[in-house]
């Protein structure tokens, strides 16, 4: 069973959030949080495996309220916004997803477990923002991330590439040949070696390496 916490301010969205997650036998909604101080302060109670949190909330706000998170739980950005400094902040503070609000109630399932499951899920409309901009080098350094790139070993190369096409760590397993707590291990290293968060950080990482194409 997934355990998620949902944060938001308005209670109608939650109420939302929870009747389409019940609609997945597999998900449970554990908790819900008002503003992200009572996010952070759920989340550490109860110990999710996913959390949905809102960018604008009362007090503190969704974003820091995340970077408080990202050594606790996984946390996916769930917002009506889609401004780049949203998505940039976001992903720099550690979130393992950003989907907007006005997606498929489907594509919220799919955000849920991916993210689960150890991967990292950007919104194809957030995504395709982020891709642009790395094409047009405003969110990137490719020599940078080459160079961080070729002081991995050969086998953190591998996974980091699969990470980059977006790919869980149950997937990498299976492509790779290795047991699943092998790939973590080679990720916990891969993070480390390229000074970044999570995995999403390390697939951006990826795709300025050239290593996605």
């Amino acid at each position: 069973m997934i355990r998620v916490l949902v944060a938001d301010d308005e209670a109608m969205i939650r109420a939302g959030i929870r009747a389409v997650l019940a609609s997945d036998p597999g998900i449970a909604v554990v908790a819900e949080a008002e503003d992200g101080r009572a996010a952070v302060e759920l989340t550490h109670a109860h110990r999710p495996d996913v959390v949905l949190m809102d960018i604008r909330m009362p007090g503190l706000d969704g974003l820091a309220a995340a970077a408080e998170l990202r050594d606790v739980a996984p946390v996916v950005m769930l917002t009506t916004f889609d401004e780049d400094e949203y998505v940039a902040k976001a992903l720099a503070d550690g979130a393992s997803g950003f989907l907007l609000k006005a997606a498929d109630p489907r594509e919220l399932i799919i955000a849920v477990r991916a993210v689960a499951d150890g991967a990292a899920y950007l919104s194809p409309r957030v995504a395709h923002r982020v891709i642009a901009g790395l094409r047009t080098g405003e969110l990137t350094r490719p020599a940078a991330a080459k160079r961080k790139v070729e002081a991995l070993t050969p086998r953190e190369r591998d996974v980091l590439a699969l990470v980059g096409r977006g790919l869980s760590n149950q997937a990498i397993a299976r492509e790779l040949h290795l047991a699943e707590g092998t790939v973590k291990a080679h990720l916990s290293s891969i993070l480390r070696g390229l000074d970044v968060q999570n995995r999403v950080q390390a697939a951006i990482t990826a795709y300025e390496a050239g290593m996605t194409g």
